[in-house]
C-alpha cells in the first residue's frame, strides 16, 4: 500500500510541473535526436551558400558566430536544467531504494547481528534517520 502512495505522490509531483519545466523537457527530447542535427547541418550549409550575399567575408562569419553563440547559450541553459532535474529524480529513486533496503535489513536484524551493524552503516552512509 505504501508503494502505491509513493507512486501517486511522484505522479502528482510530475503533473505539477510548470510551463518552463515542460518546455525544457520538450526541447531536450527534440535536440537529442537526429532531426535536430540535420537542422543544424542545414543551417550551416545555407550559411555557407550565402557567402555571395554578404559584402565582406568578415560580416559573413559574424552571422554564423552570432547565431551559433546565442543558440549555444540557450541550449546550454535548457540542457543543464534538464540534467539537474534528471539527477534529482535519480537521487530520489536511490533514496527510496535505500529506505526499502534499510527496512528489509531492519526486519531481519534480529536474526543476524552483523545485519544490524550493516544497517547502521547504511543509515549513516545515505543519511537515513532512525524511525521510532
Amino acid at each position: 500500500m505504501e508503494r502505491n502512495e509513493a507512486a501517486e505522490t511522484r505522479q502528482q509531483a510530475g503533473a505539477g510541473r510548470g510551463p518552463f519545466e515542460r518546455f525544457v523537457e520538450a526541447v531536450q527530447q527534440r535536440v537529442s535526436r537526429a532531426p535536430f542535427f540535420l537542422l543544424c547541418l542545414t543551417v550551416v550549409v545555407l550559411w555557407a551558400a550565402s557567402y555571395p550575399l554578404f559584402p565582406s567575408a568578415k560580416e559573413w562569419q559574424v552571422v554564423i558566430h552570432t547565431v551559433g553563440s546565442v543558440l549555444s547559450i540557450l541550449l546550454l541553459v535548457l540542457l543543464e536544467n534538464a540534467g539537474r532535474r534528471s539527477e534529482e529524480a535519480a537521487q530520489e529513486k536511490l533514496n527510496v531504494l535505500a529506505e526499502a533496503l534499510a527496512a528489509l535489513m531492519e526486519s531481519r536484524a534480529g536474526d543476524d547481528p552483523r545485519l544490524k551493524e550493516a544497517l547502521g552503516d547504511l543509515r549513516e552512509a545515505v543519511g537515513l534517520e532512525e524511525k521510532h
